[in-house]
């Protein structure tokens, strides 16, 4: 057996079992004790998804789609959404300062 995905956490390795296993090829998820032994913290790295060495070809094409799916926005991208955000709110609010105070003059 030959390990086709290093998950982040166990709930991620069984998503990722059932996606294979939706597509008949037979899996195995390891790392269920070791992950408790670190406590409640959640460590990360433990859990692995298994496949047999014929099947780890289609198994690693497989999750590549899936990475490729759930591939995190940049984050160089969210922070200029929220930098334009931020803009647009202080101008406005600007603007109804400049009203207020030289409307009422």
């Amino acid at each position: 057996m030959q390990i086709a995905y290093r998950a982040r956490d166990l709930a991620e390795a069984h998503i990722v079992a059932g996606l294979l296993q939706s597509r008949g090829i037979e899996c195995h998820v390891g790392g269920h004790y070791l992950q408790g032994a670190m406590g409640e913290i959640g460590a990360a790295g433990f859990t692995n998804v298994h496949v047999e060495d014929e099947d780890y070809v289609l198994a690693r094409t497989l999750v590549a789609e899936y990475e490729s799916a759930n591939a995190p926005e940049s984050a160089s991208a969210h922070g200029e959404d929220r930098a334009n955000r931020y803009a647009t709110w202080f101008l406005l609010f600007l603007a109804v300062v400049m009203v207020v105070l030289f409307g009422a003059l």
